[in-house]
């Protein structure tokens, strides 16, 4: 059974005109992976692999260029200082998403982690699996990716629902109501934004605003609701839309 549940939309990869190669770039900071999810990609005959980067830097100046309808983005890469940097891909998916709206991005990771997942999730990934997926799995969730649907591991979707509808336990609701009228008007805009996903460039566009504006907003709001990650202010706003009992 291939039930798998759905991520905040996203525009719809384009898709490939018949007798036409799926597009695809990899991310990974070891080699050897990179190697071999090259071979088992290649060895389908309607994928082809555009490029590859052992690094965010290299992902964010290559991509655009190469063009793929779908980018291979490992969570977690190393060599980079800063407290992000475990899940410095989400980062790279994030900003992909906002150079090139119409790229899906599939998250590779050997690490089960609850907040790697939400993060990736809040940067517009329309995929997460675990490096232990088999071959032909991956090959799958390439092609699903691909044809704009969504891919997320059945037990990984549950544990997103689970939290979504039981985030902070009883009377959370209640203290975030008081912590909300902390913001301002406009604050309040760019939070509803958070919470439908977009990006800091998307909120600039919607709002009218510059993209530095909106991220000192971000951050003011982050610190008005006494919370570290993205993330979790938008489950602020989700957890407020759910019916109280």
């Amino acid at each position: 059974m291939n039930h798998h549940q759905p991520v905040p939309p996203g525009p719809a990869a384009p898709v490939a005109a018949p007798g036409t190669p799926l597009r695809v770039f990899i991310l990974d900071d070891h080699e050897v992976v990179r190697r071999g999810v090259r071979d088992l990609l290649e060895a389908e005959e309607d994928i082809e692999v555009v490029g590859e980067a052992g690094d965010a830097r290299q992902a964010l100046a290559r991509v655009p260029a190469a063009r793929p309808q779908v980018a291979v983005l490992d969570v977690r890469l190393g060599g980079t200082e800063g407290a992000e940097s475990d899940h410095e891909g989400i980062g790279v998916c994030r900003e992909l998403r906002a150079r090139v709206p119409e790229l899906a991005c599939l998250m590779l990771t050997s690490f089960d982690d609850d907040e790697a997942l939400f993060d990736a999730i809040m940067a517009g990934a329309s995929g997460y699996v675990l490096k232990q997926i088999d071959g032909t799995a991956l090959v799958h969730a390439i092609r699903t990716v691909a044809a704009g649907q969504s891919m997320l591991d059945p037990r990984t979707a549950t544990r997103v629902m689970e939290r979504l509808r039981d985030p902070g336990g009883a009377g959370a609701a209640e203290e975030e109501t008081s912590e909300l009228d902390r913001l301002s008007p406009r604050e309040r805009e760019v939070l509803d934004l958070i919470g439908e996903g977009l990006t800091n460039r998307q909120i600039a566009d919607r709002l009218f605003l510059s993209e530095k504006t909106v991220k000192n907003r971000v951050s003011a709001i982050l610190s008005k609701l006494g919370v570290g990650r993205r993330v979790q202010a938008a489950m602020v706003v989700e957890r407020l839309r759910l019916p109280r009992a």
